[in-house]
């Protein structure tokens, strides 16, 4: 199998890395982080201008129509960065849910701005108590007369102040942790008995919590259809998974290259610390870590657009234990080799860590993913 980026994707990652090089440095980063917006409306608008935002969204709706394999170049380029778009939260998780099970009428209305970056559907799924578990829902849907209507709490929204709306899971039968009986709803940021308290994770992406209060919510698709809601909702978390591990790659590999200027560049005792042995048998251990997490971010990619292979699920878990662990491991390694430098706040290979730190609890820590393999097996 040909695991090269075709011409395509090349030159998409091309013109993304000279966008970010351009606006998103390390110190204008620190800026998009302290501002009340959390993120760069300029870059945005670009990555939506460069097609990035239109990415997974159908091209009946104005779209290109691409799959997981062609997130990776682009995750790569946005975890290399830092970046703070909320280009997981609605140009993957939410465009993926509306395109899985929304009728064509509420697809026509919504995905053409979702590829144009103009508007902000944000996936809003886990809750405190699930403990990184994807059957966890405790919010409820219920009908009141010709409306549905939620309560309950969505924990670690992603972009959560940035959405126009929401696609909210919500149980409509069975337990808190039962696998079928939950439905997807679409909710306005803005809708009456919706609270939603803003925060930012400790790499500064923007995120926040949900408290819903007999909030009007439209159905995506059909409530009572749980098996179907179960399969996007598998799906969804399966996408978002397989960027996650490529973003951390994306990480991995900036942390990477500034712990090798370091080690060509910095001088103790008039020779320069890279020619220390020691340290250069460090960096051939996380250069291995590097491309073992690059392979298995692939192969979580592909088990996503081919999902019908027999070990497709298997891998998606295997990437996101292996990839997590290996990156934490260069993380660590590369601030190490800084010294105290390296654990600054002006200084970005620490961000790197938190960054890798975020990716690795989103959709399930390496732990949880363990347990799901040795069930699959």
């Amino acid at each position: 199998m040909n695991f090269e980026l075709n011409d395509e994707q090349r030159a998409l990652q091309d013109s993304i890395s000279r966008l970010l090089a351009d606006r998103y440095g390390f110190e204008k980063r620190r800026g998009f982080a302290a501002s009340p917006a959390g993120h760069d409306e300029g870059t945005w608008h670009k990555l939506g201008e460069l097609g990035v935002t239109a990415l997974l969204v159908p091209e009946a709706h104005g779209g290109f129509g691409g799959g997981a394999c062609d997130l990776l170049p682009v995750m790569q380029e946005l975890g290399a960065a830092l970046s703070l778009e909320p280009f997981l939260a609605s140009s993957v998780l939410g465009a993926t849910a509306i395109r899985l099970v929304a009728d064509a009428e509420l697809q026509d209305r919504l995905l053409p701005s979702v590829a144009a970056g103009t508007t902000c559907v944000v996936w809003a799924h886990d809750e405190a108590a699930g403990r990184h578990s994807p059957n966890w829902v405790e919010t409820r849907a219920r009908r009141q007369g010709d409306q549905w209507m939620l309560d309950g709490g969505k924990a670690n929204v992603l972009a959560a102040g940035l959405a126009q709306h929401f696609v909210v899971t919500a149980r409509v039968s069975g337990a808190a942790d039962a696998p079928d009986g939950c439905a997807l709803f679409l909710v306005d940021a803005g809708a009456a008995g919706l609270e939603t308290r803003v925060f930012r994770m400790v790499d500064d992406s923007p995120a926040g919590e949900l408290n819903l209060r007999g909030v009007a919510a439209l159905p995506l698709g059909d409530p009572t259809d749980g098996e179907g809601a179960r399969a996007a909702i598998d799906t969804t978390l399966a996408i978002g998974t397989a960027a996650a591990c490529a973003d951390m790659v994306g990480a991995m590999q900036a942390a990477f290259r500034l712990a090798m200027d370091y080690l060509n560049t910095r001088k103790q005792f008039g020779r320069l610390i890279g020619e220390n042995q020691a340290l250069r048998h460090r960096a051939a251990d996380m250069l291995v870590s590097l491309e073992l997490a690059r392979s298995m971010a692939i192969a979580a990619a592909v088990a996503v657009d081919r999902p019908e292979g027999a070990d497709a699920a298997l891998d998606v878990h295997r990437a996101k234990l292996s990839v997590g662990r290996h990156a934490r491991t260069l993380a660590h390694g590369a601030i190490q080799l800084h010294g105290g430098i390296g654990m600054t706040e002006e200084y970005a290979v620490g961000h790197y860590l938190r960054r890798i730190h975020v990716l690795d609890q989103l959709f399930g820590d390496g732990d949880a993913h363990a347990t799901r393999l040795a069930a699959l097996a």
